[in-house]
């Protein structure tokens, strides 16, 4: 019996046309606030996991890809990537490089610093789009904040179609900094109601 398509099945589609409009614009970056506020409200306000489980145009494009399409090895996904010592390391890691990216924004807007139109794989590797925006259009503080997010969106698509591909389809899912931070907000939320 195939199972009934809800509304949330299409967010795949979400997915695409954010780095697509990001691609074009990197104003459009600040769109992706909505999967950072969203799911940690579904799990503050819920006590759940709705977002990760639903909700996730990432994770449902990852299963697109790797299963639908069969771009994944399908091969089981490496014990050490599920760990809490990795997946609470690479959330470290993660907002480490979250709360560089705001300090830079930070430092662009109180005019210490000025703004940096480069968009970095891996915070590392410069893309070379110059496209992307028109000095003057916003404040440089929000142009600033649109690349570093930008950059740190599409490092972890990257990551995730690696692991995809190596792995099962959603092995990114596993230690996903977004769904580590939702699960321990579940876990102090659930512990409090007991």
């Amino acid at each position: 019996m195939k199972k009934k398509k809800h509304w949330y099945d299409y967010l795949w589609i979400w997915a695409i046309i954010y780095f697509a409009l990001g691609f074009f614009n990197i104003l459009f970056a600040w769109f992706g606030m909505i999967d950072f506020l969203v799911p940690l409200g579904i799990a503050i306000f819920g006590g759940n996991k709705f977002f990760c489980n639903h909700l996730c145009g990432r994770g449902q494009l990852f299963s697109k890809l790797g299963g639908d399409l069969k771009c994944s090895r399908n091969k089981p996904t490496p014990r050490w990537m599920s760990s809490k010592w990795f997946r609470y390391g690479f959330l470290i890691f993660f907002l480490t490089m979250f709360g560089n990216m705001v300090f830079q924004t930070y430092l662009v807007g109180a005019g210490a610093s000025s703004l940096r139109e480069a968009i970095k794989l891996f915070w590392t590797f410069r893309v070379p789009w110059g496209w992307t925006y028109t000095a003057g259009t916003v404040a440089d503080w929000v142009a600033q904040f649109s690349f570093g997010f930008y950059s740190l969106m599409l490092t972890s698509l990257l990551l995730g179609l690696i692991v995809m591909t190596l792995y099962k389809p959603r092995t990114w899912c596993a230690f996903c900094p977004m769904g580590t931070m939702t699960q321990g907000i579940c876990k102090l939320k659930n512990n409090e109601n007991k």
